[in-house]
């Protein structure tokens, strides 16, 4: 059948709950979970093997900025309330907390996950926070205390509490603010929209997009306190609105309120490179309004939530549009990739050869549950487990309040 004759692709699940619009997404737990937070500051915690909820609760009185998980126990919220939270939420905890969604508008108290962390933080912005493993702190490659169950140290970074055009740098589980990075005074780049933070061995880079449609990547060696500017373009006209590192950590992309997808290289903070270098490659869309930018862990395919309702799909290597999934009916805000080959589910060289993960404890199954092609899971559930935790999947979230999952290449 000719390509241009082919129907519509469609969502192979929709997860219907939310009363608003849905502005987070997070994969977790092996891809056996599925956060999602919305405009009113809930986050339900969906299972992917059998679609449902397994944790509803509302951490944010506003916007859910951004979710992610911290280690195999905690979860962090970001709310347009000011508030950066951490919660103790394992799979084990969530047969004792709640499960009644926003659309069937629960009343009364709920049954929380445990508060663990509480910053005070700047959300003007409506930039989400950025985080990564503190690689400075000589604790974060130990295994973590029995006493405070706390998960290895992680560095947070966020639009600055003094300076919406700066950026904090916190520590946790400290809670203390380790540096900030101020306004860069022989710029007008206006207030930070977009952050992405990662550290290797004694090296920290911080990525930022900028209202003004700059792009500045920081960096700093140990035992080097003060941050250097390594690179800087400004390949928008119009705000950075998200923007997301190669898995490799060799180049960025960045989407704009434009049309335009940048592809920038990611420079080292022991290389003496100017900062002007330009960008690696501009793709002209022609989609204006991408949002939600991410890049699957393989590294070879990329998505953006577009404004026009559509989910749009790119080769990392080319730039070149591969897909337009339309859904929706109104405006998409995020999009999020389920790991591809997660320690645990895929071997290396790519064979079937797979350790299905329970959906309701996250313990690896039996023995009898190593997949292979020529031995199936042996039980419906395990299959069920196995399905979910290995299919590539894209999650869209929806001005309309659902989050449409899609089986992709």
């Amino acid at each position: 059948m000719p390509t241009q004759h082919l129907p519509p692709a469609q969502p192979a699940y929709v997860l219907r709950g939310h009363t608003s619009q849905v502005h987070a997404l997070c994969f977790a737990h092996k891809n056996s979970r599925l956060f999602t937070g919305d405009a009113d500051g809930w986050v339900v915690s969906w299972s992917l093997a059998y679609k449902r909820p397994t944790v509803v609760w509302r951490p944010h009185g506003s916007t859910i900025l951004g979710l992610s998980v911290w280690g195999s126990d905690r979860v962090i919220t970001h709310g347009r309330d000011s508030k950066l939270l951490v919660w103790k939420l394992a799979i084990a905890d969530e047969e004792t907390l709640e499960k009644l969604l926003p659309v069937d508008n629960p009343q009364g108290p709920s049954r929380n996950p445990e508060l663990c962390h509480v910053l005070t933080v700047n959300t003007l912005n409506f930039c989400s926070f950025a985080w990564c493993r503190d690689g400075h702190d000589s604790t974060s490659q130990q295994v973590p205390s029995q006493e405070t169950g706390a998960p290895y140290p992680i560095l947070i970074s966020v639009p600055s509490i003094l300076d919406s055009d700066g950026i904090d740098i916190f520590q946790l589980p400290s809670e203390k603010r380790t540096s900030t990075i101020p306004t860069d005074k022989t710029l007008k780049t206006g207030m930070v929209m977009a952050l992405a933070l990662h550290s290797e061995q004694s090296q920290l880079h911080l990525l930022a997009g900028y209202e003004s449609g700059h792009t500045i990547v920081y960096g700093h060696t140990l035992p080097e306190k003060k941050w250097q500017k390594l690179y800087s373009a400004q390949p928008h006209s119009q705000p950075i609105l998200s923007l997301a590192p190669s898995p490799s950590f060799t180049y960025y992309l960045t989407s704009s309120a434009d049309a335009l997808i940048a592809k920038h290289p990611l420079i080292s903070a022991a290389t003496a490179v100017d900062p002007a270098t330009p960008p690696l490659q501009l793709a002209h869309t022609k989609h204006a309004g991408q949002q939600g930018l991410s890049m699957r862990s393989d590294g070879k395919i990329y998505a953006t939530a577009g404004w026009d309702a559509r989910v749009h799909v790119y080769s990392a290597k080319t730039m070149k549009e591969l897909a337009v999934l339309k859904w929706h009916k109104e405006g998409c805000y995020a999009t999020a990739f389920a790991e591809i080959e997660p320690t645990g589910l895929q071997s290396r060289d790519g064979t079937e050869n797979v350790q299905a993960v329970d959906s309701s404890s996250n313990k690896p199954l039996p023995s009898t549950a190593l997949i292979t092609t020529s031995a199936p899971a042996s039980t419906v559930s395990q299959r069920r487990d196995l399905k979910a935790q290995t299919t590539h999947w894209l999650a869209a979230g929806s001005k309309d309040g659902k989050v449409s999952l899609w089986d992709i290449y």
